[in-house]
């Protein structure tokens, strides 16, 4: 099974189908001193499919010390035998940059993701923008595009592998993407690692904001032999920022400031 093609059935989110709120003309800095329940959605009591073998359960996505917790833990809920953390926006955004500091945990057959999603449970086509760390390999992260259901690469379920300054369990990590209709640019640790000009690749609706921390027992192909987890383990997020398009430099760690820096 290849990779990618997952998240679209990972953004689903029970009770949060309807079209959610248009957000594109106002930005955001979150430091998760609390968990803004305003902002964010928990997803709760549901797992996407025989793939996962956790269940979204809310006691996973938590906020400390100035930090947002997105865990996995050995607890069995429902039908599967860890419990697995997920939250999203609950307003779409639309163009513009988009920049998460973050943690991971390390372990095989395990997955971290800040992604934003949009699809059919909203009444849209599947467009999708990713950063995924597959836990087995914390020295690399993958970044795909879907575009009504089609990745950027042109084959469902396909994408790019990134080398990261530093494995992403060993210390913070900012990952960054500047969304607009003609062009979309990933960054690592404000570093410029793919550009995307072709106008098919790129999404054009609206998407929600996710986190997510999730394993499998079956995608072995794609995120490995699944290697049990005998206490809780987080992803750790510092911190979240959007700016909408052609806005300035709105917080310090921006890439948007970087970029006034170097002009």
């Amino acid at each position: 099974m290849t990779n990618t093609i997952w998240l679209a059935a990972l953004a689903l989110a029970a009770g949060l189908g309807t079209t959610p709120v248009l957000a594109q003309d106002g930005g955001f800095f979150d430091d998760f001193d609390q968990l803004d329940q305003s902002r964010w959605y928990v997803s709760d009591g549901w797992n996407n499919g025989a793939h996962q073998n956790c269940t979204w359960s809310g006691d996973q996505v938590t906020t400390s010390d100035g930090m947002l917790h997105v865990g996995f833990a050995p607890v069995p809920k429902g039908e599967r035998q860890y419990r697995c953390g997920e939250l999203q926006t609950r307003a779409a955004y639309g163009f513009g940059t988009y920049e998460a500091r973050l943690k991971t945990p390390a372990g095989a057959g395990l997955n971290a993701a800040f992604f934003t999603y949009i699809g059919a449970q909203q009444g849209k086509p599947h467009d999708e923008i990713d950063f995924e760390i597959l836990l087995r390999d914390t020295g690399k992260v993958d970044t795909t595009t879907f575009v009504n259901g089609i990745s950027g690469d042109g084959e469902t379920g396909s994408g790019q592998t990134h080398a990261l300054p530093h494995k992403s369990d060993s210390d913070f990590v900012t990952f960054a993407f500047t969304w607009g209709p003609d062009e979309l640019r990933y960054y690592i640790d404000g570093e410029l690692v793919r550009t995307m000009s072709d106008k098919t690749t790129i999404p054009d609706n609206p998407q929600r904001i996710f986190f997510s921390l999730w394993g499998t027992d079956t995608l072995t192909d794609w995120m490995g032999q699944f290697a049990a987890v005998d206490t809780p383990i987080a992803m750790e997020v510092d911190w979240v920022g959007f700016t909408p398009l052609g806005a300035d430099c709105a917080f310090d760690a921006s890439i948007l400031c970087q970029d006034n820096e170097d002009e």
